[in-house]
């Protein structure tokens, strides 16, 4: 197996552990994001609103399109990443880091394939996440929740194909989310280990090299993560609105000028908070699993490999010893 396509399913799986972690935060902003009235509410309050009306389980309605869209997003992200990122530096040869333009390079074509394959199962995710919204949130009326398959066909009967591709012009600019996230995250990386590397070089450790741990792992993507998420949420906002089947915007920037005119400047803000804890936690936990994850599955790809090597080899030897076995 290619290292691309270990790092797919270590991504994939990371993906999966950190989403599960921190999902009832993604629905909390989800439907902040969606919410249009005025009407202010905190994350703890929040909380209790659901739980009061739609139960605990009320906090996990759509996961299991999440975890699906989570590992197809996160397997395609890196499997895009990695074989651009191989590219580029077989390309020059030598150098193992990227710099500034090549990570903002790399990052745009594995973001832009990841949204226009998994933008269909975040559609999906959304509507599952606000179909138990109720128009008064003093009502306790039952909404029947609806599973990943149950929610794609209503989606399709009622709207057809082009359903799955509500939000895309949103999406493709939050494109800019992970080229933020992955460039901060490589130059930070490359800062601390060139640090470290020059300590250990002036302590007397000839060519040593510094590695960096679990912690920085997770540290570094809480860090990259939180400007990312910072500096692009009101795209956020208006992607999951139109993923949830408003039509009040004809495109990204009447979208953005409509909530800056009719709700005022924070809008663009609804449910950040619970927004930036999730991201930041999900991302912390994403870097450091899928750097663990990695290596696991690669030792545990090297052994299977070496092990058929010897199989085969055993076999060859066999046969030509013995040509009764032919």
């Amino acid at each position: 197996m290619s290292d691309s396509a270990i790092h797919a399913v270590a991504g994939a799986a990371g993906g999966i552990v950190a989403m599960t972690a921190t999902y009832p935060l993604i629905f909390l902003s989800t439907r902040a994001a969606v919410e249009t009235r005025n009407e202010s509410k905190s994350t703890l309050e929040a909380v209790i609103d659901i739980i009061k009306r739609e139960g605990v389980l009320g906090l996990y309605s759509g996961l299991e399109s999440s975890l699906l869209g989570i590992a197809v997003t996160n397997g395609v992200y890196y499997y895009f990443y990695e074989r651009t990122r191989d590219t580029i530096l077989r390309s020059r040869g030598g150098s193992k880091a990227l710099s500034t333009v090549e990570s903002m390079l790399t990052g745009l074509i594995a973001g832009s394939a990841t949204t226009l394959i998994s933008n269909p199962i975040w559609v999906v995710q959304t509507s599952q996440a606000v179909r138990t919204m109720s128009s008064d949130s003093s009502e306790r009326t039952t909404v029947k929740k609806l599973g990943f398959f149950e929610t794609l066909n209503n989606l399709l009967a009622k709207e057809g194909p082009s359903a799955l591709w509500r939000g895309i012009g949103p999406a493709l600019i939050l494109v800019m989310n992970p080229i933020i996230q992955y460039t901060a995250f490589e130059q930070l990386k490359n800062f601390l280990i060139a640090r470290r590397t020059t300590r250990l070089r002036a302590a007397g450790a000839a060519g040593a090299a510094a590695t960096l741990s679990d912690w920085d792992f997770f540290l570094l993507g809480a860090l990259s993560k939180l400007v990312a998420t910072s500096a692009t949420y009101p795209y956020i906002v208006i992607k999951s609105r139109l993923q949830a089947g408003s039509n009040k915007y004809k495109s990204s920037l009447d979208g953005l000028l409509t909530i800056l005119r009719d709700e005022g400047f924070f809008a663009l803000y609804r449910g950040i908070n619970s927004k930036i804890i999730q991201s930041v936690l999900t991302a912390a936990i994403l870097f450091a699993g899928q750097r663990r994850i990695f290596e696991i599955t690669k030792k545990v790809s090297s052994s299977v490999s070496l092990t058929r090597s010897h199989a085969l080899i055993q076999t060859y030897i066999f046969q030509a010893i013995n040509p009764l076995a032919k």
